[in-house]
């Protein structure tokens, strides 16, 4: 397995590369994992991005590697994040600077993509002014941290289901009116008759509202690669 051991202040995170063939340098793009932290849906995508010609890099924003084992494990593991957005926004800047080094990176064309608390965890990186060529949140989750939003220096493509309860529709309205503030080139594309974790084939509880949606997976992957392409031939 293509791991990948970097540093965030004093820990230790242990990340997973897939690198396309072919001679670099090649655009990165960091994918960043839902609450359950690293796991192989967010490996899958890595290596389905490296097919795209781009660097896949899954992150470890909960340090040493560390998954949960359920549900509550990992709602517990994200609450303790949640309560410090400022460790978090340390642990993606490590995984920017880390994308920045990887041996054949385009350091001029890198991207983030997150997945639930990954969405949040890219829009934070996007709210402290990091530079990147695209801020990709799939189904995330839209609060500010307390640090509030600073001038966003990226574009932003929100991925969005419409029905999702942890992302309101008045939440995502709050969040549209923080991006006309500070983000210069923004869109959300959001699915009707969606809920949370659309992207994933084991969400399976639309009562709770957690359920994949195929046609609305199909179609926020293909306005990703639609993005990555525009933004990756601009930067």
């Amino acid at each position: 397995m293509p791991e990948l051991r970097y540093t965030a202040k004093d820990t230790t995170c242990v990340g997973y590369v897939a690198y396309p063939k072919g001679a670099g340098p090649h655009p990165v793009v960091m994918v960043t994992p839902a609450f359950g932290g690293l796991d192989d849906f967010a490996r899958g995508k890595a290596d389905w991005l490296a097919t795209l010609g781009y660097i896949g890099f899954a992150v470890d924003y909960y340090g040493e590697g560390r998954t949960a084992r359920d549900e509550m494990q990992a709602t517990e593991m994200m609450h303790v994040l949640q309560a410090d957005r400022a460790t978090l926004l340390v642990r993606m800047q490590a995984a920017l600077d880390t994308a920045h080094a990887l041996p054949d990176a385009d350091k001029s064309n890198i991207a983030a993509i997150g997945f639930c608390f990954g969405g949040k965890a890219v829009l934070d990186l996007a709210r402290s002014g990091a530079k990147l060529a695209g801020v990709v949140p799939f189904h995330g989750i839209f609060d500010a941290p307390p640090s509030g939003c600073s001038k966003m220096h990226t574009s932003v493509l929100v991925l969005h289901g419409w029905d999702d309860p942890l992302a309101t529709p008045d939440q995502a309205v709050g969040l549209a009116k923080e991006l006309t503030e500070h983000c210069d080139d923004w869109q959300m594309l959001a699915f009707g008759h969606t809920s949370h974790a659309f992207t994933n084939p084991a969400a399976q509880s639309p009562e709770a509202g957690m359920a994949f949606a195929a046609s609305s997976n199909d179609r926020a992957f293909a306005a990703l690669q639609a993005f990555l392409e525009e933004r990756f031939a601009q930067s």
